[in-house]
């Protein structure tokens, strides 16, 4: 769609924001748009028209749309970390991820707007640094909660394993819908992660049975 059919479809009434207010919701309607219509229908009249305000405040605050989409991903790692349940700090398997599939729920358009970028950062590598940082922080959270459930540390390669299969959940219920699909899958996810507790308990508990053996004086 042209500007200018754009323009015609996005006439009506305007409310006035102050800069802060506009300016987060322009972003927030820049995820929307991503979300359900693709980065290529990303333009300042859909941002604008989404956002309820005029095509030119898109513009003074954003100028480009390359910054216009650099700011929306930003936007979106901000929000979605406020947002995720992988670290609840805890160190209780029952904790872990609870909520996920509510968090899908409440807010579908930033999970679809992240894997949206992720795919178009395969033609647009410029974005990769940013949806690589997301997923550090991401990765960063779930290590962490992890080690304080698991004797030791939990390591980067359980801690990829045990994300990916949350991130997949999240897109199956983008696309599928079934929150209660998530809910059952996440509370298997803790089953094995209480099998790790126990068997890291088990073997620290033996581990510290040997050491006492052998530090134990021996009567003459």
């Amino acid at each position: 769609m042209t500007d200018s059919a754009e323009g015609a479809v996005s006439r009506g009434p305007r409310r006035r924001m102050n800069y802060g207010e506009g300016r987060e919701a322009l972003l927030n309607a820049a995820v929307r748009v991503v979300a359900r219509g693709g980065l290529r229908k990303l333009t300042y009249r859909a941002v604008a028209q989404e956002a309820g305000t005029t095509h030119g405040l898109v513009v003074h605050h954003f100028g480009s749309r390359d910054a216009l989409i650099e700011e929306a991903l930003a936007h979106a790692v901000r929000t979605s970390l406020t947002v995720s349940d992988v670290e609840p700090g805890t160190g209780k398997v029952a904790d872990f991820s609870v909520g996920l599939s509510d968090m899908v729920t409440a807010d579908p358009d930033i999970q679809a707007f992240q894997y949206e970028l992720l795919l178009e950062s395969r033609r647009r590598p410029e974005l990769l640094p940013q949806l690589r940082a997301l997923y550090d922080d991401y990765f960063d959270a779930t290590e962490r909660e992890l080690s304080r459930m698991l004797p030791g540390d939990a390591g980067r390669p359980l801690t990829r394993l045990v994300f990916a299969a949350l991130d997949g959940l999240v897109l199956h219920q983008l696309v599928f819908g079934e929150p209660e699909v998530t809910d059952e899958a996440v509370e298997q996810l803790r089953g094995l992660l209480r099998l790790l507790e126990a068997d890291g308990e088990d073997a620290s508990d033996a581990s510290r049975g040997t050491s006492s053996d052998t530090d134990s004086p021996t009567d003459d």
